[in-house]
């Protein structure tokens, strides 16, 4: 497989699972909370062509990938209606948070597939880091499988720490939502009509005109790299049992 084709493939097939599954994720949990606006509109399923935005899921990621800038991107969000939950202002801060919860459970199962991939191809309990160091070779079938387990494992821990930031319309606004007083909740509501543009405005535009501002590496960073070396320990530990 081309180098370009196989690095891309190993992108943006984890990443397009791992944004539906984070989006189904929060349809799942709005049903249990009493809004079946989701099921009713048929986008509980992990069918990625129901969900996929042609410019949040494949267009923006590649340019911003390309452009060497941090890599985001969003589906076509699942409709929730807070005024069919039981408890609306609460049962929306568990929504928000089932999407990270549930990249963090997938990153969870990715670290578990990759220690077993390794173990059983006689690899050691010690590279799980070198694949993303590049030291590991990862031609063929099994290669392709390893790389995307890698990737997969990172994108998850990125996409639920980068949602989880308090910028709207991310989950994280909903949940800092829920947790202000009411006064202070509606005005915060409001910066979501700027929606996506907030976003580019505070982690694209700004970086590039003023260099020390940089929110994606002084709040997502750390936490990033703290939770994928405590993935990648699980990785390594279950290699080492095989």
């Amino acid at each position: 497989m081309n180098s370009t084709l196989f690095q891309a493939a190993a992108l943006i097939l984890p990443l397009v699972f791992a944004i539906v599954c984070h989006e189904v994720s929060h349809g799942l949990v709005a049903r249990l909370c009493g809004d079946r606006t989701a099921q009713e509109r048929g986008r509980l399923t992990l069918n990625p062509f129901v969900h996929v935005d042609p410019i949040g899921t494949l267009v923006v990621p590649g340019m911003l990938a390309l452009a060497h800038l941090p890599v985001f991107g969003w589906a076509k969000p699942v409709p929730v209606d807070a005024r069919r939950m039981r408890n609306p202002r609460y049962d929306m801060m568990l929504v928000a948070a089932a999407g990270p919860a549930s990249n963090l459970l997938l990153a969870a199962l990715s670290a578990v597939a990759i220690g077993l991939l390794l173990g059983r191809a006689g690899m050691g309990a010690a590279m799980p880091d070198r694949i993303l160091d590049g030291a590991i070779p990862t031609s063929g079938a099994g290669g392709f499988v390893l790389v995307g387990l890698v990737q997969f494992l990172a994108i998850n821990l990125f996409l639920a720490l980068f949602n989880l930031l308090p910028i709207p319309p991310f989950d994280g606004s909903h949940i800092v939502e829920g947790l202000l007083p009411r006064g202070l909740a509606r005005g915060y509501a409001r910066l979501r009509r700027g929606g996506m543009l907030l976003v580019i405005l505070v982690i694209v535009v700004l970086p590039r005109i003023f260099p020390g501002f940089d929110p994606i590496e002084r709040l997502v960073g750390p936490p990033f790299d703290w939770l994928l070396n405590h993935y990648l320990a699980l990785a390594s530990l279950v290699a080492g049992q095989h």
